[in-house]
């Protein structure tokens, strides 16, 4: 992803959170959106037990909702407040005492790595997701099946041009051409 579309991003949620400080309960649904695999990564990480991790993915939601307010646009990342919410979440419920065997000691947790990829990292994704199948969508049949089943399903040239009794050399051809086109349409989006 760009820096323009990180920083896009970044901005958007920052608003969300600012929305959500002042009430607006469809603030909370983006910020889940765009956030819970990440928070979620970091509560596994540090629990190892989906059902802890879950539980405390919940507490982040529902401290976040209560607690809003307390965001700073100017001072802090979204994502870092929030990441540091769930890494205290998780601390918090090893700390009762009441997790399952197999977490991660709580001198420990501190310190692990975040390795998840960043929630704008996962949220450009998505959308570059998007724009590739709306530009394959874009395309005339049978280019974009052709295509489909080349990068898509892994099929060969040669699988395709023998499945559709297609010269290779036109099989090739029409890949190569539905792929020039692919690419403006990706440019443009």
């Amino acid at each position: 992803m760009s820096d323009d579309r990180a920083t896009a991003a970044r901005e958007k949620l920052r608003a969300a959170m600012v929305r959500l400080s002042e009430g607006d309960r469809a603030a909370l649904e983006e910020i889940y959106s765009a956030t819970h695999a990440k928070l979620f990564g970091i509560c596994l990480r540090i629990l190892k037990d989906r059902k802890e991790a879950e539980d405390a993915l919940q507490d982040v939601y529902l401290t976040l909702w209560r607690r809003a307010d307390r965001f700073e646009p100017k001072a802090a990342s979204p994502i870092s407040w929030l990441a540091t919410f769930a890494r205290n979440r998780a601390i918090d419920r090893l700390r009762t005492g009441k997790v399952r065997a197999g977490a991660v000691p709580v001198d420990e947790a501190m310190e692990l790595a975040d390795e998840a990829p960043r929630a704008d990292r996962l949220l450009e994704d998505a959308e570059r997701s998007a724009r590739i199948h709306h530009c394959l969508d874009e395309l005339e049949e049978p280019t974009r099946s052709s295509i489909r089943s080349a990068f898509l399903e892994g099929r060969t040239y040669a699988e395709l041009a023998e499945e559709s009794d297609t010269p290779l050399g036109t099989m090739k051809s029409r890949i190569r051409r539905g792929l020039a086109k692919l690419k403006t349409c990706l440019d443009y989006q």
